[in-house]
């Protein structure tokens, strides 16, 4: 990896950035009320799979050192800024209610996680990748579920299918399906 492949992705992360910014304003115009991070996320899934093919001499960042890199870093700053954001003390009187409620909604996921996600799954190792991920979702957020899947991937081996499948249901379809709900009931 050099210099040059970082800085051709973050251009290419910043021009997703700036052109989802022009499509949130068109969404929004047309009063679909979505996060603007889920506009940014659909250009950049279109880019990426349209460019490569439209201008097969064009360097793009697909699986490349520098995008790791740079996801990797993303994730660590997001999660850390969420854990310093955190008032805790404001749970002060909560404490073991939040602990009754964390054990009995780790053993549901648990449970669930291996009676329904990895047999649904087909109980291989995309299954338990993608198993670790899942149990990121039900105990934090999609954060959570791609950290674990790094975590379980960076011993064990690629899970590709497993990295497409879990962001997209939980980072983008997700939140298509609240905006509609919320919108459905806010009327």
């Amino acid at each position: 990896m050099s210099y040059v492949s970082l800085l051709q992705t973050l251009l290419v992360m910043n021009i997703a950035i700036i052109v989802g910014y022009a499509v949130y304003e068109v969404i929004d115009g047309a009063g679909v009320k979505l996060p603007l991070f889920v506009a940014c996320l659909l250009v950049a899934i279109c880019l990426t799979n349209t460019i490569p093919y439209l201008l097969p001499r064009l360097p793009w960042p697909t699986r490349s050192r520098a995008l790791s890199l740079l996801s990797d870093l993303s994730l660590n700053v997001f999660l850390a800024m969420s854990l310093m954001s955190m008032q805790l003390w404001v749970l002060e009187g909560l404490g073991f209610s939040l602990l009754v409620i964390l054990a009995l909604q780790t053993a549901a996921t648990i449970l669930f996680i291996l009676l329904a996600v990895f047999p649904a799954m087909g109980r291989d190792y995309e299954a338990a990748v993608l198993s670790a991920g899942f149990g990121g979702i039900a105990l934090g957020a999609t954060p959570t579920a791609i950290a674990n899947m790094t975590a379980v991937t960076k011993v064990y081996g690629a899970a590709t299918t497993a990295f497409i499948i879990l962001p997209l249901i939980s980072a983008f379809f997700i939140d298509l399906a609240n905006a509609a709900v919320i919108g459905f009931l806010a009327r």
